[in-house]
């Protein structure tokens, strides 16, 4: 039977590509920066340019697909998750990181059929990596399979999170406690690379035990949900339950008892959900 987005996928590949040249070129540059809705939420000309690439190349060649892009919805388009091919896409994962020229910046593309995922692209550009993976057919990096950590202990653990760009006083509480509470359980250690893409890869390729976010965007998480996977990772909402990819919330592990004992110290807080049914990824 042929694999139908296979063709998809590998043009995702060369998008990402053709995408990471652009950032690299960028940061040899000067940086034209915006504002979204903050000062620590930060839009770059780089962002705009390479989601315009990839729009205007995915609408070329797969004229019936749909698309969500962060900079399109930041435009006004609407993020609704239908059971259309859709494009999820985050063309510079990671802005904050590549404005200071913090070497950790992805293009992130994920690609759902049905409301589930077939197929994610994260290039982590710097590092000139790229990682991939398609529905039923594993997970790789630069062409070499990925595979989640075998750790069933917590205190044996790295775990990856952010601060994210929310700083609500009783928002950033919560993180802190947290994160604190994670930290003494004990754990290893805290990370964050700041790009949830480049995270959840470094969960699939078994560097960190798991990673937890609340505020991301599913075009953050959509082509690292499906690598973790694929990896042999689990994906779930911080408070339990399967992960709702248009929830704003995040939990990849490497396996359910990591991820089951860092919920019972997880406190959740509200994030404004995206316009869009609940979409569980199993």
């Amino acid at each position: 039977m042929p694999d139908l987005w296979q063709d998809a996928m590998d043009h995702a590949v060369t998008l990402a590509r053709k995408a990471g040249e652009i950032v690299r070129d960028a940061l040899q540059n000067d940086l034209k920066i915006m504002c979204k809705s903050s000062s620590v939420d930060l839009v770059t000309k780089t962002d705009q340019n390479v989601e315009q690439l990839i729009i205007t190349s995915v609408k070329e060649k797969f004229p019936e697909h749909s698309f969500i892009g962060e900079e399109s919805v930041a435009a006004g388009e609407s993020c609704v998750l239908t059971e259309n091919p859709t494009w999820i896409v985050d063309p510079v994962d990671g802005t904050t990181n590549f404005v200071h020229g913090y070497p950790f910046v992805a293009i992130s593309i994920g690609f759902a059929v049905n409301k589930m995922l077939e197929f994610g692209v994260v290039y982590s550009c710097i590092e000139d990596k790229m990682y991939t993976a398609r529905k039923g057919k594993g997970a790789f990096c630069n062409g070499q399979p990925l595979q989640v950590s075998d750790q069933k202990e917590i205190n044996q653990s790295i775990i990856a999170t952010e601060f994210g760009s929310n700083r609500d006083p009783e928002n950033v509480e919560k993180i802190f406690s947290s994160m604190r509470k994670v930290l003494c359980l004990p754990v290893h250690g805290i990370r964050g690379a700041g790009s949830a893409a480049i995270n959840m890869c470094l969960v699939a390729s078994g560097c960190v035990e798991a990673y937890y976010e609340i505020g991301i965007h599913c075009w953050d998480i959509a082509a690292g949900a499906i690598i973790v996977s694929e990896a042999g990772g689990v994906l779930m909402d911080v408070e339990g339950g399967p992960l709702d990819l248009m929830s704003r919330r995040v939990l990849a592990a490497n396996n359910d008892i990591i991820g089951e004992r860092l919920i019972k110290e997880i406190e959740a807080f509200s994030a404004l959900r995206d316009d869009a049914p609940v979409n569980p990824i199993t």
